[in-house]
């Protein structure tokens, strides 16, 4: 068992012209699980972002969007994780993942940014890597030089069905995420689902 996560952040662009864009993925997971726990998030100058607070066993557990750029998300991050005393790997940061095709979802602890600025950011504001991460798949271009573009576009229907499923399936394993149940959560996530038996409906 890992520790419990006492601060969930979910990355994206502020604005309304980014809302439905791919890169705003983290902030799609975090406003769905504030749904499911019944708290609305509200701006927080002193946080930089929008934040909102719940308990889970007894335990405090801060939400958190940026309302930086993306670039700049390490500053809002610090900022709520500093007042709190919120180590690293007590931080489960959601993000798009281009290397992840749409609908899967992947958790892991610290590793490289892979040049997503939103991680590169919160680490040169957290002086480490080491938080816990939910990569959300939108897929990638083949082309690195449309992937700005890309991330800044919405999804085809199908690859937005795909992804809104896979943020679905990984919900019923927040509260394990949350509890520090990583281990199992992995297993879940990451295995590939059942093939349908020969006669099955498609």
């Amino acid at each position: 068992m890992s520790r419990p996560i006492r601060l969930l952040v979910g990355l994206g662009n502020p604005g309304r012209e980014y809302e439905l864009t791919r890169h705003n993925a983290g902030f799609w997971w975090v406003d769905a699980y504030a749904r499911k726990r019944g708290v609305s998030l509200r701006a927080e100058s002193r946080y930089f972002g929008a934040a909102a607070r719940t308990s889970i066993g007894g335990r405090d557990l801060w939400l958190l969007e940026p309302a930086t750029y993306m670039n700049e998300s390490g500053k809002s991050v610090a900022a709520l994780a500093r007042f709190y005393k919120i180590e690293p790997d007590e931080i489960l940061v959601v993000h798009d993942e281009l290397d992840l095709p749409p609908g899967a979802v992947r958790a892991k602890l610290a590793g490289g940014h892979g040049g997503h600025n939103g991680l590169r950011d919160i680490h040169a504001h957290l002086g480490t890597l080491a938080f816990w991460r939910l990569r959300i798949g939108i897929g990638h271009p083949g082309d690195r030089n449309a992937v700005v573009g890309y991330v800044l576009h919405r999804p085809l229907a199908e690859e937005q069905r795909a992804i809104d499923e896979g943020i679905e399936r990984s919900l019923d394993l927040a509260d394990a995420m949350i509890d520090g149940a990583f281990e199992s959560v992995m297993m879940k996530l990451h295995s590939k689902p059942p093939k349908p038996a020969a006669g099955d409906a498609p």
